[in-house]
């Protein structure tokens, strides 16, 4: 298994680990609801290092681009060629022929060979100081989220950082060390996430933990970032969306974006979509009846019969019910209609509602 430039402090700090992604990762602390409630009150820190990181450059960099992403250069995705979804992902400008894509942890590899093959077409060639470039295992990654992650990270930059807009970055000094502070995240509690070099990471992880200790900062695995992107409804490769499941039907037809001269993979199949609509939706539920919805689980009618399955769900540390996240057919997908999910043989009342859950 990989290790992160952190692992030896979650080992020390007694996290419960785990391979994840072909990383030896913390999943758990204290507990994922105690965690969970840490950031959405407070803030937490995660290591995500183990998310890949792939340079972008040259004069060519913009069309390719253009080519496999659906939207402008930010959150994004990237079609397959068959009507599903590559990865989504993260496109950061750094300048006109300069750009970083955070991808997947599980993707990385997939992510990078499609990259390739299409960059081929633009005349790009792959490699160390080449116009594509993997440097995913050079970088480390913190997300620290909450309504005071941005106070704590404050305290580790010269200029101001606060009132950073959603979806904006600066590369800049953190800890005095060379990083991009990206305000985005996967809990949809505010904060951001630092990109780093590898060798930086200590300096990093000390720093952050001087200026969070005021702000009762803590350590959060990966079961609470679940939990919490969950309840705002965020999707997860691999669960709501995949290579079989295209953006429209995944409800990313906001980052789909059909804008003149811009001929993404795909954008014909996704315009007709869009268009005649699809078989099926992706939807958010929370259960009526006591139960814990898992991935893969059957959802059907009210009255009886198949109509979809489970993507994600849990029970909701917020909400403290049955949630989660799941495809059914589109007369079902308006918010109100009543379903059924079947736990154990035995079909138990949901109801579609509104996402973001909390």
């Amino acid at each position: 298994m990989k290790t992160t430039a952190f692992t030896k402090y979650h080992i020390a700090a007694g996290a419960k680990m785990a391979e994840f992604a072909g990383y030896n990762m913390p999943i758990e602390f204290t507990g994922i609801n105690d965690e969970h409630m840490a950031v959405r009150n407070g803030a937490g820190v995660f290591d995500v290092s183990h998310m890949g990181e792939i340079w972008v450059k040259g004069p060519k960099a913009l069309d390719l681009l253009q080519r496999i992403t659906t939207n402008d250069v930010q959150y994004s995705c990237m079609p397959n060629g068959h009507g599903g979804i590559v990865d989504d992902i993260l496109v950061y400008r750094v300048d006109a022929e300069t750009y970083m894509l955070c991808v997947n942890a599980a993707n990385i590899e997939k992510d990078w060979k499609h990259i390739c093959e299409q960059g081929r077409a633009f005349g790009m060639e792959a490699g160390h100081g080449k116009e594509l470039y993997n440097a995913s295992d050079e970088i480390c990654q913190l997300a620290v989220q909450g309504p005071l992650a941005m106070k704590v990270v404050q305290k580790m930059c010269a200029e101001p950082v606060e009132d950073m807009e959603y979806y904006t970055f600066k590369k800049m000094k953190v800890a005095g060390c060379d990083a991009i502070l990206s305000i985005t995240g996967y809990t949809g509690s505010g904060g951001c996430e630092i990109y780093a070099a590898n060798e930086d990471g200590d300096k990093l992880w000390k720093a952050l933990w001087e200026a969070g200790g005021e702000y009762g900062l803590k350590n959060i695995g990966l079961g609470a970032r679940d939990t919490l992107r969950l309840e705002k409804g965020f999707c997860l490769y691999g669960n709501d969306i995949d290579d079989t499941t295209s953006p429209i039907e995944g409800g990313l037809g906001w980052i789909t974006k059909f804008a003149e001269g811009k001929d993404f993979i795909d954008r014909a199949l996704m315009e007709k979509q869009k268009a005649e609509g699809v078989t099926r939706k992706l939807v958010g539920f929370r259960m009526i009846d006591r139960g814990i919805p898992r991935h893969g689980y059957k959802i059907a009618a009210a009255g009886g019969g198949e109509i979809g399955h489970v993507t994600s769900g849990t029970m909701s540390p917020c909400l403290k019910v049955g949630f989660g996240l799941g495809y059914v057919k589109p007369e079902y997908a308006r918010p109100g209609t009543e379903v059924a999910v079947v736990i154990r043989e035995k079909p138990l009342r949901a109801e579609v509602v509104k996402i973001p859950f909390v």
